[in-house]
């Protein structure tokens, strides 16, 4: 399963970001396995990020997301692409993926 995880951080013990959007970074994993930490390029600037993150979060094959908040038209993309999205607050991201894989 193929999982991006939102994060304030660059690796798995930062906090999962509670904006989807802007989240500082993305993490990719491979069911357990970190593959990819992208700097979210559309963490600052002009509108449009919910919508460009979830775009480039489909264009990897990532099967599930998880944030702290999806904003309507955000969740609404993943619905129609059929990624399953996750809302979580305060907790690392190790533990957020321990949470899906143990779903």
């Amino acid at each position: 399963m193929r999982i991006a995880i939102s994060s304030e951080g660059d690796n798995e013990n930062a906090r999962v970001s509670q904006v989807t959007g802007r989240a500082p970074y993305y993490l990719i994993f491979d069911d357990e396995k970190l593959v990819e930490v992208i700097k979210n390029p559309f963490a600052f600037g002009g509108g449009g990020a919910g919508f460009g993150v979830a775009q480039m979060l489909a264009n990897k094959g990532v099967e599930v997301v998880v944030s702290g908040r999806f904003g309507p038209n955000v969740k609404a993309f993943f619905d129609s692409k059929k990624i399953k999205t996750i809302e979580v607050s305060n907790i690392s991201v190790k533990e957020a993926l321990r949470g899906v894989l143990n779903a």
